[in-house]
């Protein structure tokens, strides 16, 4: 069965299973190389490194938030062309999207090299943590064309029914990286600076493996010169679908400031440190729902441009369903193993250990709606809706969260700064469903 004919015919079980699973491996490795160098950072360094890594986190999520506008906009409008059966219209999107990548990504490098330092101490560098964030951080933006060129590019082999290649690209970058961390930063003693070229070097050689599959002819869709010049009504397109997570990255990004600021007053270092390690865990466990996500996007988004709206909602049902299972174990393990959790990323540290578990129990309670909340938030974004999608996806990030976050401290201190994460879950959850109950009635 060709890629096209599996979209439209095959069972949507067997079908999102075939697309979602080699997409969580990926994002599964992918939060676990995260999570890996900070812990060999905690344990071959200290944990108040991992604050450096943690200060840095606004920029390394604004990367992130270009690549998600580009990369999950582009992608979306593959995805429903290719339902369309317009290949051409879908290749001009790739070419263009690819031009668009790399310049973006080139600029950001050389901005956050020259304003690195201001940054960092707007994002709450203290003095005890800027040597830290700015050795990490320089190494990081040096490699930020690569990065761009493999997460973009990643989305779009995943868009023409490729799955098992785009986890590919995942695990070649995610199992580098975490070989090579132990190595630099323990062996050859390089501490962060190891973490972080090993991170570079990764993203160098998912970058060339990317750029191989499409120059190489293994892909569907091609790279064609005459596509490489921009057009602007295609970046206008590519940013409209894409401006909902971009938005959401975005927001992330302020939400991080405001929070490792907040932590700063109210816990001091080793708070900037534990949320650190409190966001390497809820990673390795949302990263699933992000793979459920990539592995139901191009269903729903070819299904919806064929008009086979029963296929759209059965695609979503089941995405629902396996996201909530997945939170929910990872809800469990954090009630249990907190400490030990914790205690991974800088063990020898009681102090640092107790406000970290403390995090953890009081921000991820809420974590079995989360997986809802993601899933459904993607449908919108999915099926061209970058409207809903934006104000579903910051709802969480922007809306409740910031508020929260601003208000809470005063009253319960660092409590309060955990309790705004929960409280935020919930009040959007219950704004989703509401606004997925009413888009599928159209659907009837």
């Amino acid at each position: 069965m060709d890629r096209a004919k599996q979209l439209e015919e095959e069972r949507i079980p067997r079908l999102l299973f075939k697309f979602a699973i080699p997409a969580i491996v990926g994002m599964l490795v992918n939060a676990l190389y995260n999570i890996v160098d900070k812990i060999f950072v905690g344990q071959g360094v200290e944990p108040l490194a991992i604050a450096g890594i943690s200060v840095g986190l606004p920029i390394t999520t604004l990367m992130m938030a270009f690549g998600m506008l580009i990369g999950t906009g582009a992608t979306s409008l593959i995805s429903i062309r290719l339902g369309e059966k317009k290949v051409e219209e879908a290749e001009l999107i790739l070419g263009n999207a690819m031009i668009l990548g790399i310049s973006t990504y080139f600029t950001i490098s050389i901005l956050g090299l020259i304003f690195l330092e201001p940054l960092l101490a707007f994002f709450g560098a203290s003095s005890e943590i800027m040597p830290y964030g700015k050795e990490y951080m320089s190494i990081i933006l040096f490699g930020a064309v690569f990065q761009g060129i493999g997460f973009i590019m990643n989305n779009f082999i995943r868009a023409e029914g490729n799955p098992k290649i785009a986890m590919k690209t995942m695990l070649i970058g995610a199992i580098l990286n975490i070989i090579l961390d132990p190595i630099l930063i323990l062996k050859f003693n390089m501490g962060i600076k190891g973490a972080a070229i090993a991170t570079v070097i990764s993203q160098i050689i998912s970058a060339i493996w990317v750029l191989g599959y499409f120059f190489g002819g293994k892909s569907m869709l091609k790279i064609h010169r005459q596509n490489l010049r921009i057009k602007v009504h295609i970046l206008l397109d590519i940013i409209t679908i894409g401006s909902a997570p971009f938005a959401m990255q975005v927001a992330t990004s302020i939400l991080n400031v405001i929070m490792l600021n907040s932590l700063g007053k109210y816990g001091g270092d080793l708070a900037i440190s534990a949320i650190s390690a409190i966001n390497g865990i809820s990673m390795l466990i949302l990263m699933p729902i992000f793979g459920i996500n990539q592995g139901a996007q191009p269903i729903i988004g070819y299904n919806y441009g064929a008009k086979k709206f029963d296929r759209v909602k059965k695609t979503l049902k089941y995405a629902i369903f396996s996201a909530t299972c997945i939170v929910t174990g990872g809800f469990i393990i954090t009630r249990l193993f907190a400490p030990e959790l914790i205690g991974l990323f800088g063990k020898n540290n009681r102090e640092f250990i107790e406000i970290g578990t403390e995090g953890l129990h009081i921000f991820l309670f809420m974590l079995p709606i989360i997986g809802f909340q993601i899933v459904s938030s993607n449908y919108f974004q999915a099926t061209g809706k970058p409207k809903q999608a934006m104000f579903l996806s910051l709802s969480r990030q922007v809306l409740i969260l910031i508020p929260m976050i601003l208000i809470l401290p005063k009253f319960f201190g660092l409590k309060g700064v955990w309790m705004a994460a929960p409280i935020s879950d919930l009040f959007a959850s219950i704004i989703t469903g509401i606004f997925l109950i009413r888009d599928l009635k159209t659907l009837n």
